[in-house]
C-alpha cells in the first residue's frame, strides 16, 4: 500500500512538472508573437 502511494506521488509530481514546462512554453511564445507583431508594424 505504501509503495503505491509512492508511486502516485512520483506520478503527479512528474505531471505537474510537465504542466509547469509547458505554460511557461506558452507563455514564450505569446510573447514572442508580441514582439513579431510590434516589429511588423514599425
Amino acid at each position: 500500500m505504501k509503495l503505491l502511494h509512492l508511486v502516485l506521488a512520483a506520478l503527479l509530481a512528474i505531471s505537474v512538472s510537465a504542466c509547469a514546462n509547458t505554460i511557461r512554453g506558452v507563455g514564450k511564445d505569446i510573447k514572442e508573437t508580441g514582439h513579431a507583431i510590434r516589429d511588423a508594424t514599425d
